[in-house]
């Protein structure tokens, strides 16, 4: 049958035919073939795949070979032996080299079919020897590829041990050899194609040993600083940047900076080399290295090479800025090289003549990234310019080119030129890199931005320290689950016991994150946190059902005693079981903790009826008075109604909001009857609004009239009506949104309400006592709680919209909404019980509008028992010496005050300020001043805890009542956290040599002495928890 197929092969016939005939050869293997009939098959394939003249011999050779290993597999074993794959590496196949890739692709092939067989092992151990061989004669890149897939996909054949640190050391000098002479552009992308499957394997290899990264970078250094002039190493290297982990880049480059072995003229031949790389169109993280790498060196006052690679690769890195795919890494690079270089214009002059044309090809290259990067190119310009004043003949064509630019103020000028001399260079890492610290002084982990995640940080820090919940979460059972409340677990336990700075919490993300939010985009850290806590709730709900049925399921069968499912006897009563006991057993840790009641009642004015209807709330929307969210004169933005739900699903996203009537707006605003409106506009010396003040006019009461009627049962038609809401049940975690965005009707925007509202340390809540059934008293129903308005219903309006004809004309007292409206029967005063809560922590929303910002947080560890801070928190300044009604109505929400609050005291220094990555102490009067200092940092999202009476009435300090005991941790928890920190200390041994630097740079990064009070804690600077940034990008950006 060889005979045949070899004569047909080469045959004369069509095409057709002869794969007609193919096709019964191939379909022949599933019979009985004798021994010598397959050897001959299988050498007559090894010919037409190796020597055919053309693509269809070799087709057909893979076809047949294939077809005949796969029903004859133990013949095939006995045809590629070790000795035939040895002969084939180092002899070749006839006239064929050894090192031509058709054997590495034959023996790839050979590979797939024999990999189920037991020889494939020894085969295994054989290309081991003989690639570690190949590599060292430096083999061209082609060849290197069809090793590197070979390799990939069969890792048994990648040397071992010892071995392994020598053939990447060798792989990465043979890519120091590539070269590629081709001016195509096809060629060039299979060369490059070539290069990159190189630069995979050698990533692979170092993900799975580790110790074999440090030998095949200090090769690379080794080749790149050789000064050798017969010797220029491939371009091809710069390939391997992108697989070098990031968080070594500190400690690589101390060590190079610092080695006294390292000559002058080696480091700058390596300097130099690196820029050359940025003209590598793939890859990644070049100009970081660059970058760090100069810094390092200006760390150490080696100027000399500064100065000498500086001026020589200058105009080379500017030109890299004519090609859009490097383009942005080269203006990096340029722009540290120009800004750093500040004891001479020298390095800016060789580019000056460059500078106009590249300005007028960006301006019309109609490219979508060039508009921004023009922006980001001329702000440079200008700092150099000012740097260098004094050269107008040379300056005035490129003043004249970029006139119709945004031009930086000086004040941002001097910054950016400040930050960039080489003189400031010795506590500053390159930008965006992973610091390898410890933690700083407030012992506190940060969370790592992943990308615009500020809000999910935000919420988890404040999460973290709302401290009988974080000790709650830690004492959960749940070993072997994987539920999103064992994600928080460990999530908390890393927080809690790592030795890392930051924690990048990447697995939380994910299994967290809603699935409507766009990774890498802007959120609402408010409608995120309703969605993790209604996630958990249902979560552990749903546990529940399916432990509940298994009981079910059992009851019917015997007990141990004999008896079946059938009542007690009367002489062995069953213990009365408590349903409400029950019902609390059954609530999950989201209710016990976050969970309360409000009771919202609607009385008809017309026959007293009323009706009453009890709901579960998570949190309370909080909206402004119409005079804060509306100009004079109606029309302008108003706070959010869609948000004025309790529970997890009552309120829209930060970006949310309903529009109003103008009419009913200007008629609230006006008044009714000739009395004052609700909510008229303060005037300028009143006191700001309070979060008690908020809460009270969320717990109004509202009047149904005009369109939005109650339908009445009793009377069976539409009616003027009361509705009233009270807090029945007061939560352990009180969480406040203050609905800070705001619908401008007219002019279809979105905007932030900057009013500052003064944060209480402590404050009291009142809770009702739950009303008696609807219609026994019809004066009972006063208030109630936040309604869960349906889709459709006309209510949702109202709540921000109280009539004023019911309000008491000398009312006129107090602020915002703690004004009622007139009752048939006012509550009695006992009804209400003050509760007292402390301030636990506050999100802060650093922006002017929903669509831009950061998010940031303050926190302390409260518990229930802990209490608020000092009684000086903030206060309204009424006009007139009296306390605020809140102060002394109990029906109201007020400060807490008098020996009440001193028994709730705990040190400035328990606030922490949290930014992303970075934490710090803070204290409280910085929480009160944020917002006066920084007017665009406003807080948005307020935790307060609920605290014990009998901390109060007693009297006991902090220190008496607080209860420190972290629980302790399952096996499971601490395992996960000490491999980390193992892993964290084999981190800080490598990088020991670099400490003395890195604990510069991180004074100054963390900046633990003090508090945070100069800068903006919002800042998007590279001071602040945003993350650095572009020093010249003028893009708004987005929450991150």
């Amino acid at each position: 049958m060889d005979k045949i197929l070899e004569a047909l092969v080469g045959s004369s016939h069509s095409v057709p035919v002869k794969k007609a005939i193919v096709k019964k050869v191939v379909e022949a293997a599933e019979k009985d073939v004798t021994e010598d009939q397959c050897q001959a098959l299988y050498g007559l394939t090894a010919r037409l795949i190796l020597l055919g003249e053309d693509a269809f011999q070799r087709q057909v050779g893979y076809q047949v070979l294939e077809a005949y290993a796969r029903y004859h597999r133990t013949e095939y074993e006995r045809f590629c032996s070790k000795e035939f794959v040895t002969g084939l590496l180092q002899q070749g196949y006839g006239p064929l080299d050894r090192k031509d890739p058709a054997i590495i692709d034959y023996i790839h092939s050979c590979l797939r079919l024999l990999i189920s067989c037991p020889s494939v092992l020894e085969i295994f151990g054989v290309i081991q020897v003989e690639v570690l061989r190949t590599v060292c004669e430096r083999p061209e890149p082609v060849l290197c590829a069809r090793l590197s897939v070979m390799l990939s996909d069969f890792v048994q054949c990648i040397p071992r041990d010892k071995s392994a640190a020598l053939f990447c050391q060798q792989l990465v000098r043979t890519m120091g050899y590539f070269q590629c002479a081709a001016t195509r552009e096809q060629e060039l992308r299979e060369y490059v194609s070539q290069v990159t499957k190189v630069g995979a394997l050698l990533q692979n290899i170092w993900k799975a040993e580790p110790a074999t990264l440090l030998p095949s970078l200090q090769e690379v250094f080794a080749i790149i600083s050789s000064t050798d002039p017969s010797f220029d190493p491939s371009i091809a290297l710069a390939s391997l940047v992108q697989h070098i982990p990031l968080q070594m880049i500190t400690v690589l480059i101390k060590s190079l900076t610092t080695d006294h072995n390292v000559k002058d003229a080696c480091m700058t031949q390596a300097l130099c080399r690196m820029i050359d790389w940025l003209s590598w169109p793939l890859a990644q993280y070049v100009d970081t290295w660059v970058i760090a790498l100069l810094k390092g060196l200006a760390a150490v006052q080696k100027f000399t090479i500064l100065i000498d690679v500086t001026l020589l690769k200058i105009e080379l890195v500017f030109n890299r800025l004519w090609y859009p795919i490097v383009r942005q890494g080269a203006l990096a690079v340029l722009s540290h090289m120009l800004l750093s270089f500040q004891h001479s214009p020298e390095a800016f002059h060789l580019v000056v003549p460059h500078i106009v044309p590249l300005v007028q090809t960006l301006k019309s290259d109609g490219l979508p990234t060039s508009k921004a990067f023009l922006l980001q190119f001329t702000d440079l310009i200008h700092c150099m310019m000012y740097q260098y004043s004094g050269f107008p003949d040379l300056y005035d064509n490129i003043l004249e080119t970029i006139k119709e630019l945004p031009k930086p103020s000086e004040e941002k000028i001097k910054l950016i030129l400040n930050q960039s001399a080489w003189t400031s260079q010795s506590n500053s890492l390159a930008s965006g890199l992973l610091r390898i610290t410890g933690k700083s002084e407030t012992g506190k982990t940060g969370l790592i931005n992943l990308g615009n995640t500020c809000y999910m940080n935000s919420i988890l820090q404040t999460l973290f320290m709302a401290t009988d919940f974080r000790r709650s979460v830690l004492s959960l059972n749940l070993n072997g689950s994987n539920t999103l409340m064992k994600k928080l677990q460990l999530l908390f336990a890393f927080l809690a016991h790592t030795q890392r700075a930051a924690y990048a919490p990447r697995n939380f993300f994910e299994a967290s994150r809603p699935p409507w939010f766009t990774a890498g985009s802007q959120q609402d850290c408010s409608e995120y946190l309703r969605f993790l806590l209604d996630r958990l709730h249902e979560e552990e709900k749903t546990i529940q059902a399916f432990n509940l049925a298994k009981p079910a399921l059992a009851s019917a069968e015997p007990n141990s005693n004999g008896s079946s499912g059938a009542p007690h006897a009367p002489d062995a009563p069953r213990p009365k079981e408590d349903p409400s006991e029950r019902e609390e057993d059954r609530e999950t840790l989201i209710e016990k903790m976050f969970g309360g009641k409000l009771s919202t009642g609607i009385r008809c004015m017309q026959c007293a009826s009323v009706s009453e209807k009890e709901e579960p709330f998570s949190d309370l929307s909080l909206a402004f008075c119409p005079s804060t969210a509306l100009p004079p004169g109606g029309g302008g933005p108003r706070a959010e109604d869609g948000g004025k739900g309790p529970g997890v699903t009552h309120q829209g996203p930060v970006s949310g909001g309903s529009e109003a009537s103008d009419g009913l707006i200007k008629e609230k605003q006006a008044g009714l009857n000739g009395t004052t409106p609700l909510a008229a506009e303060r005037p300028s010396h009143d006191p700001p609004l309070s979060v008690p003040d908020l809460i009270n006019y969320f717990l109004a009461p509202e009047i149904l009239d005009e369109d939005n009627k109650y339908y009445c049962e009793t009377c069976g038609s539409l009616q003027p009506a009361e509705k009233s809401m009270r807090v029945v049940e007061a939560p352990e975690y009180l969480i406040l949104t203050l609905l800070r965005f705001s619908y401008d009707a007219k002019f279809h925007v979105r905007r932030k309400i900057l009013d500052n509202v003064s944060i209480p340390l402590s404050m009291r809540l009142p809770v009702h006592r739950r009303a008696t059934p609807p219609g026994s008293h019809p004066g009972s129903c006063s208030s109630s709680p936040l309604q869960v308005d349906s889709p459709d219903s006309g209510e949702n309006l109202a709540k921000k919209l109280k009539p004023s004809g019911q309000e008491e004309a000398g009312g006129a007292g107090g602020s915002g909404g703690g004004r009622r409206a007139q009752r048939e029967e006012a509550p009695p005063p006992s009804s209400a019980r003050p509760v007292p809560y402390a301030l636990s922590s506050v999100v802060m929303h650093s922006g002017m509008s929903s669509e831009s910002g950061h998010y940031y947080c303050y926190g302390r560890n409260v518990s229930g028992s802990d209490g608020a801070g000092p009684s000086s928190g903030p206060r309204p300044r009424a006009g007139s010496e009296s306390p605020p009604p809140s102060e002394s109505d109990p029906a109201l929400c007020g400060y807490l005050s008098g020996p009440d609050a001193e028994a709730l005291a705990l040190p400035n220094r328990d606030w922490f300020l949290f930014n992303d990555s970075r934490v710090t102490f803070t204290s409280f009067p910085s929480v009160q001043n944020v917002t006066s200092r920084f007017p665009k940092d406003t807080g948005y999202v307020l935790i307060y805890r609920r605290q014990e009476q009998r901390a109060l009435q007693t009297g006991s300090g902090p220190n008496g009542m607080r209860v420190t005991a972290e629980p302790p941790l399952q096996k499971e928890l601490m395992d996960a956290i000490t491999k980390d920190n193992k892993l964290f200390l084999q981190e800080q041994e490598l990088n020991a040599r670099a400490r003395a630097l890195q604990a510069a740079s991180a004074s100054c990064s963390f900046r633990p002495n003090g508090f945070d009070d100069n800068d903006p804690p919002g800042s998007c600077g590279p001071s602040g928890g945003g993350g650095g940034g572009g020093g010249f990008s003028t893009v708004s950006r987005l929450v991150f």
